[in-house]
């Protein structure tokens, strides 16, 4: 992790790793990913931004978006420093790796599963699957540990759709614990979805690079018995 200058107010976003092309961070809950016109709300987006510009006002640095994460979701997240690296990020996007873990509620889950489905936002921003004219969505979950009242399973996000998770989960019955949106708001201290680990090619010079965070407290609180070794090792 990248030793902060004392003076510099992060707003619980830890750095990770720093070079010429890209910033990683990992993103608390509560803080949004990127800048709402209008609002005057903190974002990972701005926090990474003053972090490259160093308190230089004149400084033309920003970070440029390449993925989202829910405001409620914490996890690993990737800034380009430049448009050019943002675009190459982006071009090889769909060839990273993105894991995921959640606590889901619903009773007993199998031990494995795809689901898959057409995905669209209504009026009310509410993320619902379609029988025609959405998104195509895929995710792939595991089970890792399962207790009377919940389950923690890795999930493998294929495509990177708005809400995704959350709402496929749901639908099958199982949501993600905390969910008010998709859920039927079981109790929980927060939305129990964590982006633990990405994958990805650099934008410079293509080597694969790999980033893992830890695993927050509250996830072992919700699934009694579940500990950081349930985590697979090659994911």
């Amino acid at each position: 992790m990248i030793k902060l200058p004392a003076k510099f107010k992060n707003h619980g976003l830890e750095f990770l790793y720093e070079d010429r092309d890209l910033v990683v961070v990992n993103k608390p809950v509560g803080l949004l990913t990127n800048s709402l016109r209008g609002s005057s709300a903190i974002s990972a987006e701005a926090v990474v931004g003053d972090y490259l510009r160093k308190g230089n006002s004149r400084s033309r640095l920003c970070a440029w978006l390449v993925h989202r994460l829910d405001r409620e979701t914490s996890g690993v997240m990737v800034f380009a420093k430049s448009e050019a690296a943002q675009q190459k990020l982006k071009d090889r996007w769909h060839e990273n790796e993105k894991l995921y873990l959640a606590v889901v509620g619903g009773g007993k889950i199998a031990a494995s599963g795809v689901y898959k489905s057409l995905l669209a936002e209504d009026d009310d921003y509410f993320v619902h699957s379609v029988p025609e004219g959405g998104k195509f969505a895929c995710t792939e979950y595991r089970l890792l540990f399962e207790s009377a009242n919940a389950s923690a399973v890795m999930v493998r996000l294929l495509t990177g759709r708005k809400n995704q998770i959350r709402v496929h989960f749901s639908e099958a019955g199982h949501p993600v614990m905390g969910d008010r949106k998709y859920g039927p708001g079981a109790r929980a201290s927060r939305l129990m979805l964590h982006a633990k680990t990405i994958s990805f090619f650099h934008p410079h010079n293509g080597t694969r690079m790999t980033f893992d965070t830890e695993i927050p407290a509250e996830f072992f609180k919700a699934v009694p018995g579940f500990t950081a070794e349930c985590w697979p090792q090659n994911g």
